[in-house]
């Protein structure tokens, strides 16, 4: 059997067909399209639709919703009071936290990877050619806008604080006074999460020892660090949990607005 015609300059093979792999390997990218397709479309339309976003009764607030700061949240869901107007129904409520959460989201070292393969096809899956002429890498628009992965992250952080205030005065009883109930448990659960994602996060893993050059000098940074790595392992896994809490949540909390359940309580 003779060898594989190759190309003299380059030594490479010449091999037309888009992959030799036969096996299923479009099954990955397919269901990462579909799940990053099907979150971005629920928190799409729950960020514009203005209802069943907070229950008054035990201060449950979405955290599709948090900050509230405007005259246009419900009475209660601003915790934060309303340093804004009114604002018209094209901008979401939470105006100034979900672009940087967005930001923060796509500019992720697993979601680039993420969405590079499942819908920018570069590439698509290991040894199958990509539709592209040629590859700039993250050193033009759009994707140099990659590099404020880290500038997101501190944002990131800011916001978890004030998810982890959400969750703390939700902790209130219909009449007042400490309150407890299955409400509690998942926004708990959802603050939990996003902490454990965001903390996973490889810009926090480099603030907290990636410039040390003698780890022995810094023991508490290290200790830290060690920390941080052992959640930067499960990096992927704590990005799609997140999505799934985040959606949960809000559909837990828009269920019980609504009047559609009610909420379960331990001690009211």
């Amino acid at each position: 059997m003779s060898a594989p015609a190759t190309n003299a300059a380059s030594g490479r093979a010449r091999i037309t067909a888009r992959t030799l792999r036969t096996d299923r390997w479009w099954v990955p990218p397919l269901f990462t399209t579909l799940g990053l397709a099907t979150f971005v479309i629920y928190a799409g339309i729950r960020s514009f639709v203005r209802t069943a976003y907070y229950v008054p009764e035990y201060h449950y607030l979405t955290p599709f919703y948090s900050p509230c700061l405007s005259d246009s949240c419900v009475p209660g869901s601003a915790h934060f009071g309303t340093p804004f107007g009114e604002l018209p129904g094209w901008i979401p409520l939470a105006f100034l936290s979900l672009p940087f959460l967005l930001g923060f989201r796509l500019t992720c070292y697993y979601y680039r990877k993420a969405y590079y393969r499942s819908v920018w096809f570069s590439p698509p899956a290991c040894a199958v050619a990509e539709p592209h002429g040629k590859y700039t890498g993250e050193t033009r628009l759009p994707l140099i806008l990659q590099n404020a992965h880290r500038y997101f992250f501190y944002v990131a952080v800011l916001i978890s604080v004030i998810n982890t205030y959400d969750a703390i005065v939700a902790f209130h009883g219909k009449t007042g006074g400490f309150g407890f109930g299955l409400g509690n448990l998942v926004l708990l659960g959802n603050v939990v999460m996003l902490w454990a994602y965001t903390l996973s996060c490889h810009s926090c893993r480099h603030v907290i020892g990636g410039r040390l050059k003698h780890f022995s000098r810094h023991p508490v940074r290290y200790r830290l660090w060690t920390q941080v790595t052992k959640l930067n392992n499960r990096h992927m896994l704590l990005a799609w949990i997140t999505l799934g809490t985040l959606v949960v949540t809000d559909l837990y909390v828009m269920l019980v607005a609504s009047g559609a359940i009610p909420d379960l309580r331990f001690v009211d």
